[in-house]
């Protein structure tokens, strides 16, 4: 098994996908007006308004943003990314913060409440987990 997406359900679909965007420095694919995707090399963040979910259900969820999960990536230089993204979003959760585990990371919410950490590994053995 293989983790290849991870898809983002949001009220307003203009705006998620231009703050993803700018937080990643990639450029959406658009399928349609209701899903996009960005695509990494590991990953493809997909992005569908609420109304894609009435493709998968009569009583569709609605999207509330979640704070039980991260989504996490691993970025070059942790601090130099807080400059950018504290200018896109007021919804810095912790800034750039070196953890116990040897990440340093910063904290922050997407549009929709959804909470994302990019971080850089900063410790010897943080650094070997991720080279």
């Amino acid at each position: 098994m293989k983790l290849i997406s991870l898809r983002i359900i949001t009220k307003d679909i203009k705006q998620s996908v231009q703050f993803y965007e700018k937080a990643i420095g990639l450029t959406a694919q658009w399928y349609t007006e209701d899903f996009a995707e960005l695509s990494t090399s590991t990953i493809t963040i997909a992005i569908g308004s609420t109304q894609t979910m009435k493709m998968f259900s009569d009583n569709p969820i609605e999207s509330t943003g979640n704070k039980s999960s991260i989504i996490e990536f691993l970025v070059s230089n942790v601090d130099d990314e807080y400059q950018k993204i504290k200018d896109i979003t007021p919804e810095i959760v912790q800034e750039p913060t070196t953890m116990p585990w040897g990440n340093r990371s910063l904290l922050f919410c997407d549009p929709d409440g959804n909470l994302i950490n990019f971080f850089t590994p900063v410790s010897p053995e943080a650094i070997k987990k991720f080279s």
